[in-house]
């Protein structure tokens, strides 16, 4: 998997305009196989209606683990949950999204899917990730939320300083952001440098209950987006099905709120103007909300406001994005005891390695065999 990441891409590169999607709708319970079938219906359906790119929910794959805002977090019912999330949760590098990347092949559509992830070989971490698959049915990219939200905390790492740049795909930039990193003014700031023409904002099915309406925040956070950022938005929620309803609920009032379509859902497109044009959808429906985007709304609103160019200063105002990810892990292979050694008293070890401290960071290693890459740093150049 080649991942590749935009940077500074011009709103003009790509088509000009398009077909985008907005995903509303249920995982299949802690099932990640069904609900991977489940996404690639939503995704051949979307591409057969014209979309271009379709985004989904947050943590849609195989759902999200929302039982914290209901159940302690060491009761007995949580950490089984927490342990079937790690199960059902997806490894990038096993073929697990081939039913997703055939059916983005097939419809000629790119597809921002909301999942837990796993990385290859380990056994307790997992990252709360928007995948970018594209639509030659490669998968391209990822963004992983830089940090979890309240219970999410419990289950899912913060996230890689790599997958904090947005994605390069066939109709221009895409940019992607989880839930409440949509009301980051740091993450917003450095999507803004990067020009997208849409936004992916994944969104749960609800917050905890007197946390606040879900479906009413959204919309005000994802039109601050579009106006700020000058992009379309399409916001993709999960509901509630009655599966989840029975493992998330602690008593009848929890039910009662997740059954309330007022409090969830919430699926919508707004555009650079920050105006509604699709939805929002009642969050007891599952649907598919499109929309035309199209570049010339991007640059319309630019050459009123862009905060990455003309209408800011950045002798009074800079952000730095870092994007290097530290190392965790340090083994010391040197022994200085071979410094005296004569060549004739050399002692050969395991692949007579030479004296080197090899850097080992758990995330990245894995992250280089998902890709299929081996990613080589001189620190020297990062300082």
């Amino acid at each position: 998997m080649k991942v590749q990441h935009a940077s500074g891409m011009a709103t003009t590169s790509g088509i000009r305009e398009m077909t985008i999607a907005a995903a509303q709708a249920a995982p299949v319970w802690m099932n990640r196989t069904a609900t991977v079938h489940k996404a690639a219906g939503i995704i051949r359906e979307a591409a057969s209606n014209g979309a271009k790119l379709v985004g989904f929910p947050e943590g849609f794959i195989p759902g999200h683990p929302s039982w914290y805002h209901f159940h302690t977090t060491s009761s007995t019912k949580a950490r089984a949950l927490a342990v079937r999330l790690f199960e059902q949760s997806v490894d990038l590098s096993s073929g697990e999204m081939d039913e997703l990347c055939e059916a983005a092949a097939d419809g000629k559509i790119n597809v921002v899917m909301g999942l837990t992830e796993r990385l290859p070989g380990t056994t307790g971490t997992l990252f709360n990730t928007q995948v970018l698959i594209d639509e030659t049915g490669a998968i391209s990219a990822k963004h992983q939320k830089l940090v979890p939200t309240v219970g999410e905390r419990l289950v899912h790492s913060p996230g890689s300083a790599a997958t904090q740049l947005s994605f390069h795909t066939p109709v221009g930039t895409v940019s992607s952001l989880i839930c409440g990193e949509n009301s980051n003014p740091f993450a917003l700031a450095r999507i803004v440098t990067e020009y997208p023409i849409v936004h992916v904002a994944s969104w749960p099915s609800n917050f905890a209950s007197g946390l606040g309406n879900m479906r009413d925040q959204s919309l005000f956070v994802n039109r601050n987006v579009a106006y700020a950022c000058a992009c379309y938005v399409v916001c993709a929620t999960s509901i509630n099905s009655e599966e989840m309803i029975h493992d998330l609920a602690k008593d009848e009032r929890d039910a009662a709120f997740l059954r309330d379509a007022k409090y969830v859902g919430g699926a919508a497109i707004i555009d650079p103007y920050g105006q509604i044009v699709a939805g929002p959808l009642d969050g007891d429906k599952e649907g598919l909300l499109y929309a035309v985007a199209t570049a010339e709304s991007c640059i319309r609103m630019r050459c009123t406001h862009d905060f990455a160019g003309h209408y800011n200063r950045p002798d009074v105002y800079h952000l730095e994005v870092n994007t290097y990810d530290q190392q965790l892990t340090s083994f010391n292979d040197f022994n200085p005891r071979e410094e005296n050694r004569g060549a004739s008293d050399h002692v050969p070890t395991s692949g007579d390695r030479s004296p080197v401290m090899h850097h080992l960071n758990a995330p990245e290693c894995a992250h280089a065999v998902a890709n299929g890459t081996e990613r080589t740093r001189n620190s020297t150049n990062h300082k």
